[in-house]
């Protein structure tokens, strides 16, 4: 039962930056919606392996933070620049 009161939570995350990533009114906050999307998806990733047991998802979730915040800075130095 606490599972899927946590999968609403998310799933309800997910949505709401996907209607920041659409309604932003500036690159910088379409960056910081994907950026928090990766975050909800990484917890999502976990409370999967959880859910089934199935602990690569932990490894897998760690693999996704460390790309995603990678490409955060990238994403970030791209904005700064202004290219």
């Amino acid at each position: 039962m606490t599972e899927i009161i946590f999968l609403a939570i998310i799933g309800a995350g997910v949505i709401l930056c996907l209607l920041r990533m659409l309604k932003g009114p500036t690159a910088p906050d379409r960056a910081v919606a994907v950026d928090t999307m990766a975050t909800v998806t990484t917890a999502l990733l976990v409370l999967l392996g959880f859910i089934f047991k199935r602990y690569v998802y932990l490894d897998v979730s760690l693999v996704y933070a460390v790309l995603t915040f990678i490409g955060s800075i990238a994403i970030a130095r791209f904005l700064e620049r202004g290219i």
